[in-house]
């Protein structure tokens, strides 16, 4: 047999017959309706999934007999046949043979005028994936193509500028490692014109970029904020409006003390379209990687992340239950301490320091509440650290990752 020949074709508003309601029929017919066709099925009885897809089609309620099978036809720029009857199959692939409509039978492939092939779609990109008639074989290749586009490896960038709106893509990078960044996260930065990131995101990933990618880096530390969040805001701004698809990659979640709920709407209030994809907080994470667990069956049922900047309302914090896991901390740490021994938290009270969590220089450090800043500084701890206080640390800290 040669080799088949691949097309896609634009099925807007174009008649296409399907005959047959079940479960096969429903998957070629949901493809269908995506691509903006204009569905007809022939079948005495829909199944489920088909009739989820009422009314974006029309369905003809009867059954089909061979002798029907030329005026069935007739009109169609395409037609599948999945009724499950080859006589019924076979007489409406001759019927479309014989108008020169191409006709794709699901139940025998190598009968078949045309094939239907496995794809994977992301954005605007489609694989289309042909296995020589094994559907197990395109089933894994179709696996294999989805991790390929996922992986940030393909090359799913535009090259040609001006063929659609600029856009920005809030991206939470997780606690630092590259491998914890999501497949999501990773597919937009390979899209991305310019990537806007700072220096608590899985900076490692920027390698990967394409040689012409713009990078602007507004890290900030503490105390020191060289480019202002108005700037921030400005910068995304203007460049999804030159047509850029822009990348704004940030540490953790952008919606955990990450500022990416003022910069979404400083997006929305220009008429750019902005998504967010979620990233692994820190505040989870990072006293995962050292062995704890915010929360434990008989030990925490709960969990409050705190930014520690300021220390207000630390006082008021001693009388929340469970475990506090404070962000941002490091500088507050002898006033978060004695904020929360003079709410009435036990000074005895286990708390971890975690710095640099997910990195080869991940460090815990731990101690009792009352003695946890002045064993912190003689450690000589930095930021960035999770500050975890709560029985989990006493309970279940077994070094982790360090």
């Amino acid at each position: 047999m040669q080799h088949p020949y691949p097309l896609h074709l634009d099925l807007t508003g174009r008649r296409v017959l399907v005959v047959g309601g079940g479960p096969v029929a429903a998957r070629r017919v949901r493809e269908l309706v995506a691509a903006g066709a204009a569905v007809e099925v022939v079948a005495p009885a829909l199944c489920e999934d088909l009739r989820d897809l009422l009314p974006s089609l029309t369905w003809l309620e009867h059954d089909v007999r061979p002798a029907e099978a030329p005026d069935l036809v007739a009109g169609a720029w395409l037609v599948h046949t999945a009724t499950g009857d080859p006589a019924v199959d076979a007489a409406v692939a001759a019927a479309a043979e014989a108008r020169a409509t191409w006709c794709v039978r699901a139940d025998a492939a190598e009968l078949s005028a045309a094939w239907t092939p496995v794809t994977v779609r992301r954005g605007d990109v489609t694989l289309s994936l042909t296995a020589g008639g094994d559907p197990r074989r395109a089933r894994a290749l179709k696996e294999a193509g989805s991790r390929w586009l996922d992986s940030g490896a393909a090359p799913l960038r535009r090259r040609r500028t001006g063929d659609r709106p600029g856009r920005v893509v809030l991206v939470g990078g997780g606690p630092g490692a590259v491998d914890l960044l999501t497949l999501r996260g990773r597919r937009a930065l390979a899209e991305a014109d310019l990537v806007v990131t700072d220096r608590l995101g899985p900076r490692g990933v920027l390698a990967e970029l394409d040689p012409d990618v713009e990078v602007v880096d507004v890290g900030k530390t503490a105390g020191n904020h060289p480019v202002p969040q108005d700037e921030i805001n400005r910068i995304l701004v203007e460049a999804a409006r030159s047509g850029r698809q822009v990348v704004r990659l940030k540490g953790g979640d952008p919606y955990v003390f990450g500022r990416g709920g003022e910069e979404l709407l400083a997006c929305r209030a220009a008429g750019i379209e902005v998504e967010v994809v979620p990233g692994v907080t820190s505040a989870f994470s990072v006293p995962a990687a050292a062995g704890i667990p915010v929360t434990h069956r008989g030990v925490s049922r709960s969990v409050t992340v705190v930014d520690g900047h300021e220390a207000t309302d630390v006082v008021r914090l001693a009388g929340v239950g469970g475990t506090l896991s404070i962000l941002m901390g490091v500088s507050m740490l002898p006033e978060i301490a004695a904020g929360l021994i003079a709410g009435g938290k036990d000074p005895a009270t286990p708390v971890a320091v975690v710095e640099k969590g997910w990195t080869p220089e991940q460090r815990t450090t731990t101690a009792p509440l009352a003695d946890i800043a002045r064993v912190a500084a003689e450690a000589g701890v930095r930021a960035p650290a999770v500050v975890v206080v709560g029985e989990v640390v006493e309970a279940l800290h077994e070094g982790g990752r360090a």
